[in-house]
């Protein structure tokens, strides 16, 4: 498993041409439809929805209450951190399996996997 100071951040538009290649659709057709899930995932999640994707995770919006805390700059003066709404992701049974499994140089495990699964 890569540490936390070896792991690259993955962009939108890298995610978009890799399916698009893996696909062998065309990238902006792939961005669109990847931009429509994100934009109704955010929306129904603004609307109180959850999202459960079996094996993958689950998307849901909790609230965290008021709570006291201290200023960083002055220990000594407490100050009110209001309540707040947070979006919460908690992986799936599969994905916390994968996740503990040593990072092949392919990639394909997860992958094979999704390709496999029923919707």
């Amino acid at each position: 498993m890569q540490g936390v100071d070896e792991m690259a951040t993955k962009t939108k538009k890298e995610l978009v041409l890799k399916i698009s290649a893996e696909c062998n659709l065309p990238p902006n057709d792939v961005r669109r439809i990847v931009q429509s899930f994100l934009d109704s995932l955010v929306e129904g999640l603004a609307q109180g929805d959850r999202y459960e994707f079996r094996d993958f995770g689950v998307f849901e919006v909790v609230v965290r209450k008021q709570k006291i805390g201290r200023n960083p700059k002055n220990a000594g003066v407490a100050i009110v951190i209001p309540e707040r709404k947070v979006v919460k992701f908690s992986p799936g049974k599969k994905m916390k399996e994968d996740l503990e499994k040593p990072v092949s140089k392919d990639h394909h495990t997860h992958k094979q996997h999704l390709r496999s699964a029923t919707l």
